[in-house]
């Protein structure tokens, strides 16, 4: 037993390496292939010469200016939804669960709606979209909640509920708005196109305090998968825990979608190929997930501006879909 730790910890620090390398990887090559393909060892030199603040000509001002913020939302949002996606698999013990659980996608999709029907400025979308997402997961709390307690159960038949209470009223508002039909229909599917630095300046502090309380959290998350009556007697706040969990989780999930869309399978998915890969501890597989997600949608964004496909949601979704159903037959022979 004493000789197998090292060998584990060995696993997870050279997993820590790939991953890292991995994005890293994608970021450059993000940042390099498009209508105009600049080379690797060029990014690099453009990405030394902006953080060390010096004058930016030629190549770089494309890479820092239009395709870096791109990348870095992508990166982002990629992490905060995958970091989300194994948290609310924890919290509930469901490995079907995702960050869009509890209704934030639908409420977000509705404020969005709401804004671009309504012919709003473009730099109310987000807002509108953010505050709907808020909205939504505060409803869903309202319904679910039992006294002091939030049952599991509960929160995802109330996330349900709500969930499809507001598709119905997006369908009902984009029947009314047909002129803008495909504007919805494109944030629907998620979009990174159009993220610029404000926009990541803006999402990053979302991220920072949903997905860093959720790290603080992973220990109290293994000592849940015990059960909850063994958690409680290991000193666990268990409803507690679960409430703030949920909460972290909904914040850095609405900053996520409110700037980019709805982009699903990622927090779905990488979870579980993290825990494939390195076994179930959130200590290993909520900062494993951050750098699996983040590569993955830095690189779907970028099949999805190469090819016809379009839109990064289309991407993850025929890539993810059948890794799940792949999933499912596995572990039915297992």
């Amino acid at each position: 037993m004493q000789a197998a730790a090292p060998r584990k910890s060995l696993s997870v620090g050279l997993g820590t390496l790939l991953l890292a390398a991995l994005l890293l990887a994608a970021v450059v090559l993000g940042t390099g292939l498009g209508s105009v393909t600049i080379p690797p060892g060029e990014v690099l030199g453009a990405l030394w010469r902006g953080v060390t603040r010096q004058a930016l000509e030629g190549n770089d001002v494309i890479v820092w200016q239009i395709r870096l913020p791109r990348v870095v939302m992508g990166a982002l949002v990629g992490a905060s939804l995958s970091v989300c996606g194994g948290a609310f698999q924890g919290v509930f013990r469901n490995p079907l669960a995702d960050p869009y659980l509890l209704g934030v996608a639908s409420g977000s999709a509705l404020g969005a709606t709401v804004a671009i029907v309504a012919g709003w400025p473009r730099a109310l979308i987000p807002v509108s979209a953010l505050l709907a997402a808020l909205a939504a997961v505060a409803c869903t709390l309202w319904l679910a909640r039992e006294g002091r307690r939030f049952p599991p159960t509960r929160l995802i038949l109330a996330g349900v509920v709500v969930g499809s209470v507001l598709s119905a009223a997006t369908t009902a508002l984009i029947l009314r708005g047909e002129d803008r039909a495909r504007q919805v229909l494109a944030y629907t599917l998620g979009d990174l196109g159009f993220s610029g630095w404000r926009d990541v300046l803006t999402v990053l502090p979302y991220a920072a305090l949903g997905c860093g309380a959720l790290l603080l959290l992973a220990r109290a998350l293994d000592t849940l998968q015990l059960g909850e009556l063994t958690a409680r007697s290991l000193g666990v706040p268990v409803e507690r825990l679960r409430l703030i969990a949920v909460i972290a989780a909904s914040l850095a999930t609405a900053g996520a979608v409110a700037y980019v869309g709805v982009i699903g399978f990622v927090g779905l998915i990488v979870p579980h190929m993290i825990r494939l890969a390195f076994g179930p501890g959130h200590r290993t597989l909520l900062p494993l997930s951050a750098l699996l997600g983040g590569a993955l949608l830095v690189g779907a964004d970028l099949l999805a501006r190469t090819t016809p496909l379009s839109q990064v949601g289309i991407v993850t979704t025929l890539l993810g879909g059948p890794f799940f159903l792949w999933l499912l037959r596995k572990e039915r022979h297992d």
